[in-house]
């Protein structure tokens, strides 16, 4: 009796197709010339999946309004440095006001986070992946 080097396999894997799933997949097994076992472990192991994400038109609306919210805090945020880059430079008679500067920046890092946690919990802090 012929023995094999492979490992006991006990659990099934059953799913149903359509006949034109079903075409595709017998072409594929015939194509590379494998058993349909062998095709499945093959896909299971060296594929990677891409999930599919759908976003409600409410959502939708949301995420836009967010974007440019996040598009206008990040312009504010390059002003606000510009200008506190150029008190810098000034020195002293400025202080008070790139203290001021310095304040705008943190409350605005502060805003924005707060906002996109904010949408984190009305969106359901959807993991995402890369596609």
């Amino acid at each position: 009796m012929k023995k094999y080097n492979t490992p006991h396999r006990r659990r099934v894997i059953k799913t149903r197709l359509t006949e034109e799933e079903y075409t595709e997949f017998s072409e594929r097994i015939s194509l590379y010339k494998m058993s349909q076992s062998e095709y499945i472990r093959q896909a299971l192991t060296k594929s990677s999946i891409r999930p599919v994400i759908t976003v409600s038109p409410v959502n939708d609306e949301l995420l836009s309004a967010v974007g440019k919210l996040t598009a206008e805090y990040g312009k504010i945020g390059g002003n606000l440095n510009q200008i506190a880059r150029c008190l810098n430079e000034y020195g002293a008679p400025y202080n008070a006001l790139s203290q001021e500067v310095r304040a705008a920046i943190t409350e605005l890092a502060a805003l924005k986070f707060e906002v996109l946690q904010k949408v984190g919990e009305a969106v359901g802090n959807v993991q995402t992946y890369q596609l």
